[in-house]
């Protein structure tokens, strides 16, 4: 039985199967998207994936992406310096920025520690976040994520940092707003009471 696309398009639908969340429907609703798009756009297109793969690069400072040597969050001098907040990735520290709540610098490990993974301290961005804990810095914020592997990863890390003399906290984790209590999971309805203030 004979394909039911060229080889040049059957690879594309291919390629955009790779991507995460895309399955075979959307990789070919994709694809003919691309096809059926002006030759400009999709020249356009091709060019913005080749120039984004070529000049983003680390942040030389907290590790995250950026298209200079030292990213705007870390040169902003608005910024509080005595705070780190510690996240997994770059998606997680653009949701921490959404919120505008919070004034200090990042630091993203591109990862967490997963022994069953084989994922080892040596895999994420420790070693490079050891070296910024100087005298200027009185607090660091495990931002990672509530998973088994976030949380051991948070506790390796303030046991690295508490010897420095330096405080070490973690976010709250609880019920979401508009969410039910009634359907929370016991880990997340102890979290809430954990994080509790007073109002």
């Amino acid at each position: 039985m004979s394909a039911p696309y060229p080889p040049s398009l059957t690879a594309l639908i291919e390629e955009f199967e790779k991507m995460p969340g895309i399955g075979h429907k959307s990789a070919v609703r994709l694809a003919f998207h691309v096809m059926n798009v002006p030759e400009e756009k999709a020249r356009r297109f091709a060019e913005a994936i080749m120039t984004a793969r070529e000049s983003v690069k680390l942040c030389g400072c907290c590790q995250n992406l950026t298209d200079t040597e030292v990213c705007p969050i870390c040169s902003d001098p608005r910024r509080d310096r005595s705070l780190i907040c510690v996240v997994e990735s770059p998606k997680d520290l653009a949701a921490m920025e959404k919120t505008r709540e919070y004034n200090g610098l990042y630091h993203v490990l591109h990862g967490c520690l997963s022994p069953i993974d084989g994922v080892g301290p040596d895999d994420i961005k420790i070693k490079e976040l050891m070296p910024r804990l100087t005298g200027e810095v009185a607090e660091v914020i495990m931002a990672t994520n509530p998973t088994v592997e976030g949380e051991a990863t948070a506790m390796y890390l303030s046991r690295l940092i508490k010897p420095m003399g330096i405080k070490t906290t973690r976010i709250a984790h609880g019920i979401p707003v508009g969410g039910d209590i009634e359907f929370a999971d016991e880990m997340t309805l102890a979290r809430a009471m954990e994080g509790r203030r007073e109002i």
